[in-house]
């Protein structure tokens, strides 16, 4: 009976996380999955047709086009942020003066809303009168402002930015892998003769292999989800090549307000077979990431 009243006590603290779990977790998947047969713009009487969405996204050109974005977005954050996180959290392990400070100074970026950062980036950025085309400007830099959200160049700023933010929070599960490995290990290795880039290519990369496949993994959910600075900062523009998946399935959901573009009506039932399509392409991703890791971690 004590046992039984042990284990109902335990329960009862993972209760509320179980049902906010329920109804903001799963309720909210089954809900879309059942409407992605139905064609349901939010008011009215819900029609079912079948296939016919999932039909629609396969040749839905601005969707691929925004997974096509979506990669590219991914693909320069990871390339970007993840060797740059690891040379910071080589760095900062040093016993340098300050190294706290910087430390926290890096990681900020990481609790700062999405949102707000994105707002002051757009100041940044913003072409007309922009800080960094004012700075630049002001010293001869460059001729003329450059449109750093315009089409040449939207892309690439988004993916800095993105880099900003996410950067400081690698670094953090880096170093806590990097305080893991003995010193003894690299003291062994300087007095067979070991310099400090040998050190870091045969000793800090392999002991951090565990950490790193978890970062990268992270890193990789973290892409291909991320689209709230994009929001804010250029709206998928212009002319949708920032736009990318998430961020078009959210315009499917919550469309902006007074617009009269077709990618833009409110479709709850297309935008849950958008949304499922999408979470097949995170999870195919995910899957081949795993099964990649995996063997090259027992090839190792």
């Amino acid at each position: 009976m004590n046992k039984a009243k042990n284990l109902a006590f335990s329960y009862s603290f993972l209760l509320p996380s179980y049902i906010l779990t329920i109804v903001l977790g799963i309720y909210p998947i089954m809900w879309a999955m059942r409407y992605m047969f139905y064609d349901y713009k939010g008011f009215g009487t819900a029609q079912f047709v079948g296939l016919a969405n999932l039909e629609r996204v396969m040749t839905d050109h601005q969707f691929w086009d925004s997974v096509a974005n979506t990669f590219v977005y991914a693909g320069g954050k990871l390339l970007l942020s993840i060797p740059l996180a690891l040379i910071l959290a080589v760095i900062l392990n040093w016993k340098i003066k300050g190294r706290n400070l910087l430390r926290a100074i890096i990681f900020m970026p990481t609790i700062i809303s999405t949102a707000v950062m994105a707002v002051v980036f757009f100041t940044i950025f913003n072409s007309y009168n922009g800080i960094l085309n004012q700075f630049l400007l002001k010293y001869k830099l460059i001729g003329s402002a450059i449109d750093w959200l315009g089409v040449d160049y939207a892309m690439l700023t988004i993916i800095l930015v993105a880099v900003w933010g996410a950067v400081g929070n690698y670094m953090l599960l880096f170093l806590a892998g990097l305080q893991n490995i003995p010193e003894d290990v690299y003291e062994s290795s300087a007095l067979d003769g070991a310099n400090k880039f040998q050190q870091f290519r045969y000793i800090t990369i392999p002991m951090l292999g565990p950490v790193m496949q978890m970062i990268i993994m992270l890193a990789i959910i973290n892409a291909l989800k991320g689209y709230e600075s994009i929001m804010v900062m250029t709206d998928g523009g212009p002319i949708g090549k920032t736009n990318v998946m998430f961020l078009y399935v959210y315009k499917l959901f919550f469309p902006p307000a007074g617009s009269t573009a077709s990618t833009q009506i409110q479709e709850f039932g297309y935008g849950s077979a958008v949304a499922f399509v999408t979470a097949v392409i995170v999870g195919i991703i995910t899957i081949l990431y795993f099964y990649g890791s995996k063997r090259m971690s027992h090839n190792e």
